[in-house]
């Protein structure tokens, strides 16, 4: 008797397809009547999935990997249709040819029978292509829809920030459509968008996803026509690199609802936003080189990384220059070099070394040790207790004390050990940092060869704008 796992996805664009109960139903009755075994632990279902792409499809790759495991845990895998299992020309035959060549596992249609003769292979190829067809061509269909909609200046996607979903159209939601106003206010009489960031973060106020604003976030607001009652679209699909929609392919019409803005308001910001775009092309165009502290120093007021700010001459923490930290820890690079230089040179001599285990062994030992010693004594405790009270015998209590007094040896010896390694640790850790310190200070290596070395023994660096100081935490 074979064992069989099943597959079953709906996708969200078919309303011809059965139901994911109605699929379970009629692949069960298959596996009764071919008395095949089919586990409730080896159903497999993706609901509301397209199938153009198997590793977007969590449970089919779930799936897959179950199949990977030896023994093999099931011999087929039955499916209403072959399009349920892939609607992609290449996903299919790669898994379906895995699944049979790797781990001898069939994948079988319970409604498009196939005989293992080689006219099959060929049948089972031209569905497998009119399968991805009918993808191809439901996705160009529906675009299609949607671009005669919004040409008629219909709605086609979710509302946008300050705006909530109508009947037919986008409506002013109440609070949000003033923050929009707000916006617009406070950047038209010269507040930064990272400014603008950092008051809404302040103010408790989210973005549309209930994420905290980002100064892009802002500039995404201050960009979209939708708030003086137009509507853009990609009329040939989305772009990615087109983050604020205004690429060539970008098509805009009259919408239906009630703007926030007025024209002459957004017209105003968008020229500001041609000007500071202007100011900082030659800037964003210039590569960087490495710096010998990349990744390694974080902000002491929210924890985020320094990265270099626009000039490329300084630091600057990633989530001030975004909005999302209300602190500026702005230092320039040659003077945070001089400055870890200096502290690297304390610590080698005599300083209090911050330590972060690579390795936990030692640390786990001496913290179980610490925890298992308490137990110990209070056993001892209460084994005290007992002859006192008399319910052991004087032989007893020396006994179990003798037992007791031996394991709190051991614990010690462990914890003992425990402290001698940190203490060789650190002894080893200030001769490593004394030979990476004349490679710091040598101008034979590169600054990306500097931060190879650095990264080696240090886990990170914090640097507080407000005392300025630096704390190095390093590894062993």
């Amino acid at each position: 008797m074979k064992t069989a796992a099943a597959y079953i996805r709906v996708s969200t664009e078919d309303q011809t397809e059965f139901s994911p109960d109605s699929q379970i139903k009629k692949i069960q009755e298959y596996a009764v009547h071919n008395n095949i075994v089919l586990p409730k632990k080896f159903i497999f279902v993706d609901e509301g999935i397209s199938g153009k792409y198997a590793t977007k499809r969590p449970e089919f790759m779930k799936m897959i990997s179950a199949a990977k495991t030896k023994p093999k845990p099931f011999d087929l895998i039955l499916v209403w249709k072959f399009s349920r299992f892939a609607r992609n020309r290449q996903d299919s035959i790669v898994y379906k040819s895995m699944l049979r060549k790797d781990f001898n596992i069939d994948v079988i249609s319970i409604t498009e029978q196939l005989s293992k003769d080689p006219t099959s292979m060929l049948i089972e190829a031209l569905l497998e292509a009119m399968d991805e067809y009918y993808s191809i061509n439901l996705a160009q269909e529906v675009r299609r829809g949607m671009n005669e909609k919004f040409s008629r200046g219909g709605v086609v996607s979710s509302p946008p920030f300050g705006y909530k979903m109508g009947r037919n159209n986008f409506e002013p939601d109440e609070r949000n459509s003033q923050v929009v106003k707000m916006i617009f206010d406070d950047f038209t009489n010269g507040m930064s968008t990272r400014e603008i960031a950092v008051k809404l973060n302040n103010m408790g106020i989210s973005s549309k996803r209930g994420n905290k604003f980002e100064n892009r976030t802002v500039e995404y607001i201050l960009l979209n026509p939708v708030y003086i009652g137009k509507l853009r679209r990609n009329m040939n699909g989305f772009d990615k690199r087109d983050r604020y929609r205004t690429g060539k392919d970008i098509a805009f019409v009259n919408g239906k609802h009630t703007p926030i803005i007025d024209t002459k308001t957004f017209e105003s910001a968008q020229n500001m936003l041609l000007g500071i775009k202007k100011r900082h092309r030659s800037d964003t165009k210039r590569t960087f080189k490495g710096f010998m502290l990349k990744g390694l120093v974080r902000c002491g007021n929210c924890g985020a990384t320094l990265t270099q700010s626009a000039r490329g001459k300084s630091l600057q923490c990633n989530k001030y220059a975004k909005g999302q930290c209300d602190r500026s820890h702005s230092i320039s690079i040659t003077k945070i070099n001089k400055a870890i230089l200096m502290k690297l040179q304390t610590d080698i001599t005599g300083g209090m070394l911050d330590i972060t285990l690579k390795n936990a062994n030692n640390n786990s030992t001496k913290n179980i040790s610490k925890i298992l010693l308490r137990k110990e004594y209070r056993r001892l405790e209460r084994v005290k207790l007992a002859y006192e009270n008399g319910i052991d015998s004087a032989d007893e209590y020396k006994i179990n004390k003798e037992k007791i007094l031996k394991r709190i040896k051991g614990l010690n010896r462990e914890i003992s050990k425990s402290v001698d390694n940190s203490i060789k640790a650190k002894s080893k850790l200030k001769m490593q940092l004394k030979n990476v310190l004349e490679k710091l200070e040598s101008t034979k290596l590169s600054e990306c060869e500097k931060n190879v070395i650095l990264k080696a023994l240090i886990h990170k660096i914090t640097f507080n704008r407000s005392d300025n100081s630096l704390q190095i935490y390093y590894y062993i």
